[in-house]
């Protein structure tokens, strides 16, 4: 790993990532090498995940390409020097922001979603000018040997190379003098990856988690709401750092709520999910215990069956939950969507506002009372009468805030995410103003009290 970050560090120092046409060269054969490989990505997701053709298209590769693809199209004009205005103080000059790659980026990505959320901000990087180390999770190991292969196929390795294996290899990455850390994972992790990068000084980015909330209103489309919510909170089986975490639902229409849910459910994963292909599993045993150790038998409104030796967990609502329940204790990671009621909207805002700040928020409910909740409440980002959706868009940024994140990507924000931006005033030589030098005259001090206002 040392010889392979100061290879790196000889590449970026060389100049080789700054001509932006090398940068489009290299993003167009990563696209490529994803085509050519898209069946074999289909396959280590199944099998690291149990999750679909389709669903590893809509969630992971085709996100990528169009990342990829945003990319192609807008890295000459991110790239450019973009000019600012100058003061009268400054005359004769010019102004300009310079956009200049940090240098060497360690990426370190997760498991839910191993090949979007380790090549989409890889993508950013790559496009802004850097060098890549790519460190994927060891809990999908399928996805993440492919990961190298794709990466190794697409870049010269002093360009962007992936380092396979478990703690002992983040360990010994933290200790190596990156020039930016991208870390996407638990707020555990975040934590030392934060402690570890403070160390050095090293400027980093966080993408972590926490308990999203789901507000349906009366106001709401109730079966609307349900279909959107079953969608979110149990896509990957609930593996998503901004899956509804749990439901506040006004109690006038928790009942129908509840009951489009049960049927939207039924009608999206069968009768029966834990006999449907398509319904994927828990990464791990560890994670499989985990999540089934927070359903509450007695508090099931629908679901609760778990499969032991394929680690899936059915689609599981748990109704007449409180605070103090061991299932609000954290978040979840799973398909357990507890189910909160409200008659009070400051109360139901006091409540959220209480806690951790979110990655996302969502409510159902008309326009006047969803921007109470997205005026008044702290959160990453979210979505009105629908979830999830917002990452799924490279024109915004994309992250948390507070103990849920810090700093954002996607498309433009990825970008600058890679990117220092470096503040230049070029001064004209064929004049230069007085003023500014002793010795100091009440005629200079007014000049500068008329120039700086």
């Amino acid at each position: 790993m040392d010889d392979i970050l100061q290879r790196q560090r000889q590449y970026f120092l060389s100049g080789a990532t700054l001509p932006v046409k090398n940068r489009v060269r290299y993003l167009k054969a990563l696209k490529s090498c994803i085509i050519e490989c898209e069946e074999e990505i289909y396959a280590a997701l199944k099998s690291d995940l149990g999750k679909s053709a389709t669903e590893s298209y809509m969630c992971e590769v085709g996100m990528t390409l169009s990342e990829i693809n945003f990319m192609l199209r807008h890295v000459r004009s991110y790239a450019r020097d973009r000019r600012v205005h100058t003061p009268v103080a400054q005359y004769v000059a010019k102004s300009y922001v310079k956009s200049s790659p940090y240098g060497c980026v360690l990426v370190m990505s997760p498991w839910n979603y191993p090949f979007m959320l380790s090549l989409e901000p890889l993508v950013d990087a790559i496009a802004a000018g850097n060098t890549v180390i790519l460190k994927p999770s060891a809990y999908s190991p399928a996805t993440s040997a492919l990961l190298a292969k794709i990466v190794s196929q697409s870049f010269p390795p002093e360009l962007a190379a992936t380092v396979l294996g478990g703690r002992a290899q983040n360990s010994a990455l933290l200790d190596m003098p990156f020039d930016k850390i991208f870390f996407t994972g638990s707020v555990a992790v975040g934590k030392e990856v934060m402690r570890r990068a403070a160390e050095r000084l090293i400027p980093i980015t966080l993408e972590l988690g926490g308990k999203s909330p789901c507000i349906v209103d009366r106001s709401a489309d109730i079966p609307l709401a349900a279909r959107r919510i079953v969608f979110g909170k149990f896509l990957n089986c609930g593996q998503t750092c901004v899956a509804p975490d749990y439901v506040y639902v006004h109690a006038e229409v928790k009942d129908r709520l509840l009951s489009c849910i049960k049927d939207e459910i039924a009608a999206q994963f069968g009768q029966y999910p834990l006999e449907n292909p398509a319904y994927g599993k828990m990464i791990s045993q560890k994670h499989f215990v985990r999540v089934s150790s927070l359903i509450e038998a007695d508090k099931v409104y629908c679901g609760g069956q778990i499969d032991c030796e394929g680690l899936r967990i059915a689609p599981t609502v748990m109704t007449d939950v409180t605070r103090g329940d061991a299932v609000m204790g954290e978040e979840i990671f799973g398909p357990v969507l507890p189910v909160m009621t409200y008659t009070d909207i400051d109360r139901v805002i006091c409540e959220i506002n209480a806690h951790h700040h979110p990655l996302a928020l969502y409510v159902f409910a008309k326009s006047d009372i969803a921007k109470q909740f997205l005026t008044r409440c702290q959160f990453g980002g979210g979505c009105v009468n629908d979830t999830i959706i917002h990452l799924a868009t490279s024109s915004m940024g994309f992250g948390g805030v507070g103990a849920s994140g810090m700093g954002s990507y996607h498309g433009r924000a990825g970008f600058d995410c890679f990117t220092h931006k470096k503040s230049i005033v070029d001064k004209a030589t064929f004049f230069d103003m007085p003023v500014r030098y002793q010795p100091y005259t009440s005629l200079k001090a007014k000049l500068i009290k008329l120039f700086m206002k």
